[in-house]
């Protein structure tokens, strides 16, 4: 009988191993990533600040750092790479950037727009100014304008439920959201394009 069960799950992972796995987490490309020498600077601060054995404390601000510096989001490689920085098993990254909505497993646009879908925003009108921004932007929620520019999702509470309907866009929020509102923040950052983000707008200097 035991052998029997042992035959049945043998068969089944054989089958999982045969099966094309197309989820960002499995798509591991063995690229050599490391922080630049200024970021690193700023990393070893964050990780100083927890005692010895309690560098995962640092786990958040770190990917945010990495996801800023790698092409805007996580893949296998920059998360491997930041487990080792803070002597972690990997796994430990892919459970904690797989939970959060503001780290992103795929390629998104130099702004992304996560627009708040809860119940006060809704009262507010989060859904209307979510439909706006679809239509105003020609594209679904969870796609990327073809010029690479805006990334629209929709995510779980912002904690601005007093001052909704809300979004964030990187690490600005834009709160009291009316169509107007929205055309003169698009239309800003569309003009903007081509400038670098002040260092205020980066992450590694939200930490300090």
């Amino acid at each position: 009988m035991w052998s029997s069960y042992h035959d049945i799950v043998l068969r089944f992972y054989k089958r999982m191993l045969d099966k094309k796995i197309n989820h960002p987490l499995h798509e591991k490309k063995n690229k050599v990533v490391s922080f630049s020498d200024a970021t690193m600077v700023k990393v070893q601060k964050i990780i100083a600040r927890y005692p010895e054995g309690r560098q995962k404390s640092a786990l958040l601000p770190l990917l945010h750092i990495a996801q800023e510096e790698f092409e805007g989001y996580l893949s296998v490689d920059v998360m491997d790479y930041v487990a080792g920085l803070l002597n972690i098993q990997p796994i430990e990254v892919y459970e904690v950037a797989t939970f959060y909505s503001q780290y992103y497993l795929d390629p998104v646009g130099k702004y992304v727009i996560e627009i708040c879908r809860t119940a006060p925003c809704a009262i507010c009108g989060g859904e209307r100014m979510q439909q706006y921004l679809e239509k105003r932007l020609n594209i679904k929620t969870g796609e990327t304008t073809p010029d690479g520019l805006f990334t629209l999702k929709a995510v779980e509470c912002l904690g601005a439920c007093g001052s909704a309907a809300v979004m964030q866009i990187n690490t600005e929020f834009h709160e009291f959201l009316t169509y107007e509102k929205i055309d003169q923040i698009l239309d800003g950052l569309t003009l903007k394009a081509k400038e670098e983000k002040p260092e205020k707008s980066l992450w590694k200097e939200k930490f300090f």
